[in-house]
This record gives structure tokens, C-alpha cells and sequence, in this order.
């Protein structure tokens, strides 16, 4: 562990925060109080305690975020090259990783996380902007042949003023997965982060305007959904929205932009299965389905939230699991645990109905199954990494996200029965496929009903891997080269010669 890591938290456990965090607004590259002058507490939820404000936006502090936004987009942003907007962003990565400690430290006790997978996250970041540093001066058009009386090509635009809203599970990463391909494409943004999680995308967007970024292309509003977020996705000078969190509110976010015929993309929740088939290497698939639900405490939407298991390895396979499973340290990001905190008492409390049902239909819970406490302090919001097992295919906790450290494990008998396991949820995520029959595996990838399909690594890929969902997980595509096209609009020029 670094000194700067040591000491932000020995500031953190002997104050009870950390010094010189963001509070305010910041719009037209200022920061700026709230209109209201209201201000919310962010929770640690590793305490369960609150240890900083921030500042309560309102409808009229978003218009002026979009104003701003909008005014740069016309203006000084329009006038530089896609060479500097790379240049930007190259400087961007270089800041993230020398303010690495800090932002990861913030991130945890945001979030609930580990430090481990904060300083994760902040890494991917950092390989995001590098990357769209990269891809920013070779967005080019095509020419089209119409024969020797015409000259025909594209040109890709930006497409203007775009609004992120940020879930709460992956504050850093998901901004940057936004914000990143947005710039590099030459888009000005309005971001607003969850009201669990503020403070990263506010120093985001002061290290963006530290690596040159003009003055007004990042905007970042705090507060809440019904406030701030309605404002934002309803404002008829936004021209594209890009939300990551629940299905239902990602609905409601659609039919608002609708009004305003505003593009979406959608990435949205998931019931991801992890398929084990009889001749898989048994480690090499415990170790992917331990990690693959209790990372980031199963507050994932790709988590391979259901374990769909042949039948002839259900029981050694358990058997390892659950024992991997019963030695996971829970504990406060800063303490160095396997399993973090669950971000929100509400969410604790969903976790908790989910685990009732399952108790009272009689089903058998391998391992953890209750709520728990920081065994140093003995506070917080901490959920045990639990196991259901043998749970039938209608059942809620095989249909619905619980977005939790729950794995629900779904035995079948044969690969067929596997794939049609696999595609029946209203989800389609993720999922992974473990066997030594590589024939099988690329055959059931074909067929599973789902955006991204690993086979014999769970989180296989990385930025440069298009990411996004089919049905109930939402649509378009983030990450990769093809992260760029929700903030390109094609024009095309045709002359008579």
C-alpha cells in the first residue's frame, strides 16, 4: 500500500472524512453552490455514517449546466482538432493515474467497494481515456462510388450536447466509459452521478478541466433523480442520453427523451448465468463463479448472478464453492476485505426480501443468507456472499436482479437443457460458458440471447470490447471502437461534378 493511500485513510478513521472534498456544482468550468444553497450527506457504507455534503441541483441549476454545455458545444470546443481533443484526453489519463490514490480511496468510501477494485476501476479509467485518446483523430466518413458524374462521401459529426447519468456501483469507470468517447467524438456533457455516489465525477470534471479541456464541455450536476436527473433527461437542448442503472427507471428515462426525440442508450439490468458443463475444468469454473457474483459484493449488472450447472458435477462443484465462499473476508473497503459493503440501506433491505422469500419457499441456502456488520466496528451495511441452491427457473430469485452477493444455482441436465436455462430470464446481459468442448462452447455463444458471452474466463475483455444488453438489459453499445457511434451522426455530401 502506497503512503498516500496510508494516509488518506489513517485521515479518514481519525477525522472521520477527508480534507479539501468537492461540495459544489461545476458548470461553465467554475464551481459553483446549488441555486437552493441545499446541500445532501454521502454515506459511507462501510459505517453505515455519513462523511461529506455535496451540493442539491436544481431544475434551474441543470438548465444552466446545459446552457453552458450547449454554448461550448457552438463555440471554442467546436473549433478544436480531433488531434488536441486526443491530446486532452491523453493528458486526462496521465492526471488520473498521478491522482490514482486519492480517487480510489473517495470511490471506496462512496461506494462501498474495496480498495482493491476501486484502485480497479480507476486503472480501467485511466485505459479509457488513453484509448479514446487513440480512436479521436481517425473518426472518418466513407466515400460512397455513384458512377463518374458525382462525388459522394460521410462525414461524422458529434452529436452535440449529450447527458450521463452515472449508476452508483461503478462511479468512476462508468463516467469515464461516458465521458470518454463523448469528448473524443467531440460532444459536451452534462453529468449527473447518483445521489449515493457524487464526488468522483466532480473531480473528474476538475481534471478534466486541469488536462485542457475548454471551459463548459464538462458540466456535473448533484442531486437527485426526481430533481435533478428529470430535469436533465427532459431538457430539449440535450441531443443524447446515456443512462446505466435499473429497467424501470431507464424506461421512464427513455419516454422523457422521447418528448423530446432525444437518442438513448440503454444499459440496464441483468440476470447474467454462468453455464457449467460437465467437462469443465471444476477449479477453473469455481474460482470464475465465486468472483463473477461477489465482486464488488454482486452489485453488478453483468454479475453471473445464476449458476446453471450440470447435474453429474452439481455436488463436488457446490462443495468447493460454498467452502471458497465461507472464507471470504466482509469487511470496510479501507480494511483490505475479499468482500465489500452494500452501497445503500435500500438496497440492503431489497437483498433482505429476496433471501426472505427464498427462506419461507423452503429453498436450501448453502452458505451466508443474512445481514452482517464490519467485524471491527461493528457497524455498516453488509450483506454475507450467500449461495441458493437448486432453485427452479420461476422462481424471482432465478427471474429478477437482485444486484446483491446471491448466487442462485439452477441444476440441469444436458447442454441443451443449459441453453435454454441460459435465455430464460427477461435479461440478456452477459454470459459466460465453462467446458473444454470448445465446438460446444462457441455453439451455445451463438445461441445465447445476450450481449457480450465469455468462455472459461467470466470477466474475459476489456475496454476495447463493445459492452451493452439485449431485451430488458437496454440497447446500444459502450466500450470498444463502437462506444463512439451513440455520439456520431452521419452526414452525408453528394455533388454533381
Amino acid at each position: 500500500m502506497g503512503s498516500t493511500v496510508s494516509r488518506l485513510i489513517a485521515e479518514y478513521f481519525s477525522t472521520g472524512t477527508l480534507s479539501d472534498l468537492p461540495d459544489r456544482l461545476f458548470i461553465g468550468g467554475a464551481w459553483r453552490r446549488a441555486t437552493s444553497n441545499e446541500t445532501m450527506e454521502t454515506f459511507d457504507p462501510g459505517l453505515g455514517q455519513p462523511f461529506a455534503e455535496f451540493a442539491l441541483a436544481s431544475a434551474a441549476d441543470v438548465d444552466d449546466a446545459v446552457e453552458s454545455a450547449a454554448k461550448a458545444q457552438s463555440g471554442p470546443w467546436r473549433r478544436v482538432t480531433p488531434a488536441e481533443r486526443g491530446n486532452i484526453l491523453r493528458r486526462a489519463a496521465e492526471l488520473l493515474r498521478q491522482r490514482a490514490d486519492r480517487f480510489a480511496v473517495v470511490e471506496t468510501l462512496d461506494s462501498g467497494k474495496t480498495l482493491a477494485e476501486a484502485q480497479a476501476d480507476i486503472r480501467s479509467s485511466a485505459r479509457l481515456f488513453d484509448y479514446y485518446a487513440g480512436a479521436a483523430d481517425k473518426i472518418q466518413g466513407d466515400s460512397i462510388p455513384l458512377g463518374p458524374d458525382y462525388m459522394c462521401f460521410t462525414l461524422h459529426e458529434p452529436v452535440g450536447v449529450t447527458a450521463q447519468i452515472i449508476p452508483w456501483n461503478y462511479p468512476t469507470s462508468t463516467a469515464v466509459r461516458g465521458l470518454a468517447p463523448a469528448l473524443a467524438a467531440g460532444c459536451a456533457a452534462v453529468v449527473k452521478p447518483a445521489e449515493t455516489t457524487p464526488l468522483t465525477a466532480l473531480m473528474l470534471a476538475e481534471l478534466l478541466k486541469d488536462a485542457g479541456l475548454p471551459d463548459g464541455v464538462c458540466n456535473v450536476v448533484t442531486g437527485t433523480g426526481p430533481e435533478a436527473g428529470v430535469a436533465l433527461v427532459s431538457h430539449p437542448k440535450i441531443d443524447h442520453v446515456t443512462f446505466t442503472g435499473s429497467v424501470g427507471t431507464g424506461i421512464d428515462v427513455m419516454r422523457r427523451a422521447a418528448a423530446n426525440v432525444t437518442s438513448v442508450t440503454l444499459e440496464l439490468g441483468g440476470k447474467s448465468p454462468l453455464i457449467a458443463l460437465a467437462d469443465c475444468d471444476l477449479d477453473a469454473a469455481v474460482d470464475g463463479a465465486l468472483w463473477a457474483i461477489f465482486s464488488n459484493a454482486g452489485q453488478v449488472c453483468s454479475a453471473g448472478s445464476r449458476l446453471v450447472i450440470e447435474r453429474p458435477i452439481h455436488a463436488a462443484f457446490l462443495e468447493r464453492l460454498v467452502a471458497k465462499t465461507k472464507a471470504l473476508k466482509v469487511g470496510h473497503g479501507l480494511r483490505s476485505p475479499d468482500v465489500g459493503a452494500i452501497n445503500s440501506l435500500t438496497q440492503l433491505a431489497k437483498i433482505e426480501r429476496f433471501l426472505g422469500h427464498a427462506s419461507a419457499r423452503g429453498f436450501r441456502i448453502a452458505a451466508g443468507g443474512r445481514r452482517t456488520t464490519d467485524p471491527e466496528s461493528g457497524y455498516g451495511w453488509f450483506f454475507e456472499p450467500t449461495i441458493i441452491d437448486d432453485v427452479p427457473a420461476d422462481d424471482i430469485c432465478v427471474q429478477e436482479e437482485i444486484f446483491g452477493p446471491v448466487l442462485s444455482v439452477q441444476i440441469v441436465d444436458s447442454p441443451e437443457e443449459a441453453l435454454h436455462a441460459a435465455n430464460g430470464t427477461q435479461y440478456g446481459l452477459v454470459a459466460g460458458i465453462y467446458t473444454r468442448d470448445v465446438s460446444r462452447a462457441l455453439h451455445l455463444a451463438r445461441e445465447i440471447d445476450a450481449g457480450q458471452i465469455t468462455i472459461n474466463d467470466y470477466w474475459a475483455g476489456g475496454v476495447e470490447v463493445p459492452f451493452g444488453g439485449n431485451r430488458r438489459s437496454g440497447f446500444g453499445r459502450e466500450k470498444g471502437l463502437e462506444g463512439l457511434s451513440a455520439y456520431c451522426r452521419t452526414k452525408s455530401i453528394t455533388a454533381r461534378i
